[in-house]
């Protein structure tokens, strides 16, 4: 019998996906477990396996569609099969009934006409997904105007294309030839944005515009640091510590500690209150092929140094194979955020924060500086730069200063012996 290939639901949030490669083609043969299709939802990329041997018999959506989760986008079975019974919108009874209406046609059964204009939520908000409401505000479609053909009447990306497309194109003046210096088809490449590109796009300039962010610079001595980490690569390679632990993971310890002597830091800005967290969940900033993603590790502040180091790079390499809970992806799953360009030996930047967190923490790179040695005795020391963007309008200049010197101060008096018992 054949057997459906049904879009998974990703998370209690997730409505739609969006299918961005097909691997397989109608007719091919797969097996049990190899990749049908990628696709994505609003916050991570995923890869689709097959669930069943035989021929891909066929194909109901193609790459760049967005489908509402829980939907069979595909057949496999035995050559010969019947897969228009699985085709999204036919069911058997639908057929019996298409076949009465052809022989005594009822007027009532011939169209349903939709109800004009978008659903609203119990909030007041209209339901869209992520990627429609950006192409709206892009092509400058009225929101209100849609009518929205996706699960529960939510408007997607199709229905704002349909909207275009009897959009009345405004009338401009041609554009004079360039004389000069003009461009050939030779000397640039445009590329279209991946899904992903938009999401975190669309993200980035929501949280410039809807927020009053802040940036503090400070160093810390990066001394004790770094013998803590060498000490563990020469313990790691004599199978003495089977943690490998790394100076990322050694600075979130430091953070956490920070952020438990200032909770206020530790919250979400919410507009008319702010929730300050009893536990902390730190966000990690993760670059992936896919894009950047930031997944929260739960009551970080309970684990032990090698307990947060295997968790960090358990969560980070999820995000990389793009099998990443998407609940751990959200925003408001975190409280406070780490984003670590040491390693491409940035020294100083500004992160922009992944709201409603009001902090983010940047971690730069080690360089070396000018320093009192004691005994009036001046050289050069390792120092880590730190970057802290905060919202003014939840915290202040004073307090957001005192957190970023509480993990300045627990860098430096860092000890490895003791954060390992």
């Amino acid at each position: 019998m054949a057997t459906p290939v049904i879009m998974p639901k990703q998370g209690q949030s997730v409505e739609t996906c969006i299918i961005t490669t097909w691997f397989r083609q109608k007719g091919d043969e797969v097996k049990t477990g190899d990749i049908l299709c990628s696709y994505e939802t609003d916050k991570a990329s995923f890869d689709l396996e097959s669930p069943a041997d035989g021929i891909l018999l066929d194909i109901f959506f193609s790459d760049g569609d967005e489908v509402p989760v829980l939907e069979t986008i595909a057949v496999i079975g035995m050559e010969g099969e019947d897969a228009d019974q699985f085709r999204p919108g036919t069911s058997p009874e639908e057929k019996s009934m298409e076949k009465e209406s052809e022989v005594k046609p009822e007027p009532a059964m011939q169209e349903k006409i939709p109800v004009a204009g978008p659903v609203v939520t119990a909030t007041g908000r209209i339901k869209i997904s992520p990627r429609a409401k950006m192409l709206a505000i892009s092509k400058n479609v009225d929101i209100a105007s849609l009518t929205g053909s996706g699960p529960g009447g939510r408007i997607i990306v199709r229905d704002v294309e349909n909207a275009l497309k009897t959009k009345p194109v405004s009338k401009t003046k041609p554009v004079p030839a360039m004389t000069t210096g003009e461009v050939t088809g030779n000397e640039y490449i445009d590329k279209p944005l991946t899904n992903i590109r938009k999401i975190i796009a669309g993200a980035m300039h929501t949280s410039l515009q809807n927020s009053a962010q802040l940036t503090h610079h400070m160093s810390a001595d990066a001394r004790k640091i770094l013998e803590a980490r060498k000490t563990i690569k020469e313990e790691t390679k004599t199978g003495q510590n089977i943690s490998d632990i790394t100076l990322n993971d050694i600075i979130c310890f430091c953070v956490i500690k920070a952020l438990k002597k200032f909770p206020e830091i530790n919250s979400h800005f919410l507009g008319e209150t702010i929730r300050i967290f009893n536990r902390v969940h730190l966000g990690l900033a993760v670059d992936t092929p896919r894009g950047l993603m930031v997944p929260s590790v739960r009551n970080a502040d309970t684990m032990s140094l090698p307990e947060l180091s295997g968790k960090l790079r358990e969560v980070a390499e999820a995000c990389r194979k793009g099998s990443v809970n998407p609940e751990l992806l959200k925003s408001s799953a975190a409280s406070f955020t780490v984003t670590n360009l040491g390693a491409y030996g940035v020294e100083m930047f500004t992160p922009v924060l992944n709201l409603p967190q009001v902090g983010i923490l940047g971690v730069c790179t080690v360089i070396h500086r000018p320093a009192d040695l004691g005994n009036g005795v001046m050289g050069f020391i390792p120092v880590i730069g730190l970057s802290l963007t905060y919202d003014h309008r939840a915290i202040d200049g004073g307090p957001a200063t005192l957190f970023l010197k509480e993990i300045k101060e627990q860098i430096e008096i860092f000890d490895l012996k003791e954060m390992l018992g």
